[in-house]
């Protein structure tokens, strides 16, 4: 059985799409698929060139193991401005 991860990631989007940020709170197995689940969000690809910046923000994410690996994948709570 693979473990889970709570991901604690901060995201910052340059303007003009946002000169603020946020936060994002996520449970995943990697890395990867921490990217993959925060990206799905972005439908439209308005984001799609900050996506360097925020593989940098999971790289340097908090990051707590969890006790419950049967959890599901997902965004557990976002707050982007």
């Amino acid at each position: 059985m693979k473990q889970k991860f709570l991901y604690i990631v901060d995201h910052y989007l340059k303007f003009p799409h946002s000169e603020y940020g946020g936060i994002w709170n996520v449970i995943a197995e990697n890395n990867e698929e921490c990217f993959d689940l925060i990206t799905s969000r972005d439908v439209e690809n308005h984001y799609e060139q900050d996506y360097r910046f925020l593989r940098e923000n999971i790289d340097e994410a908090r990051r707590f193991i969890l006790s419950d690996a049967n959890l599901e994948s997902q965004i557990v709570e976002e707050f982007v401005t």
